[in-house]
C-alpha cells in the first residue's frame, strides 16, 4: 500500500510563487510515475503535470507549461510543484498521484494511489 501526503498549500496574491511537496511511502518510490492534478469548486479534476521514473515530464498546455514545474527527488520519496506567477484561476485543491510503472500519464485513471491534496488559493 502507498500513501501519498501533500503540503506546502496556502493563501497567496495574483503573482507570487509557492512550492507544494508530496512524500509517498514504500520502497519502490523511484520506480512510480508521479502527476499532479488540481481540481477547482465546481469543476472537474484537471492534470497539471507528471513525471516519469527517468525524470521525463509532461505539461498541461493550458494551465501548467511556462509557469509550473515538476521535478522529483527519489531519495526524500518526494514529489514536487513549483509554481509560478500564479492566477486566481490556479485556485484548487491540488493532489498527488503515484502509478506503478508507464509513462508520465495525463488520465487520471491509470494512477491508482492518491493523496487527499492541499489547498491553495490565489487572490487577485
Amino acid at each position: 500500500q502507498v500513501q501519498l501526503e501533500e503540503s506546502g498549500g496556502g493563501l497567496v496574491q495574483a503573482g507570487d510563487s509557492l512550492s507544494l511537496s508530496c512524500v509517498a511511502s514504500g520502497p519502490i518510490f523511484s520506480r512510480f510515475a508521479l502527476a499532479w492534478f488540481r481540481q477547482a469548486p465546481g469543476k472537474e479534476r484537471e492534470f497539471v503535470a507528471a513525471i516519469n521514473w527517468a525524470g521525463g515530464t509532461t505539461y498541461s498546455e493550458d494551465s501548467a507549461k511556462g509557469r509550473f514545474t515538476i521535478s522529483r527527488n527519489n531519495r526524500k520519496n518526494t514529489v514536487y510543484l513549483q509554481m509560478n506567477s500564479l492566477k486566481p484561476d490556479d485556485t484548487a485543491v491540488y493532489s498527488c498521484a503515484a502509478k506503478l510503472g508507464g509513462g508520465a500519464s495525463m488520465r487520471p485513471e491509470e494512477y491508482r494511489y492518491w493523496g487527499q491534496g492541499t489547498q491553495v488559493t490565489v487572490s487577485s
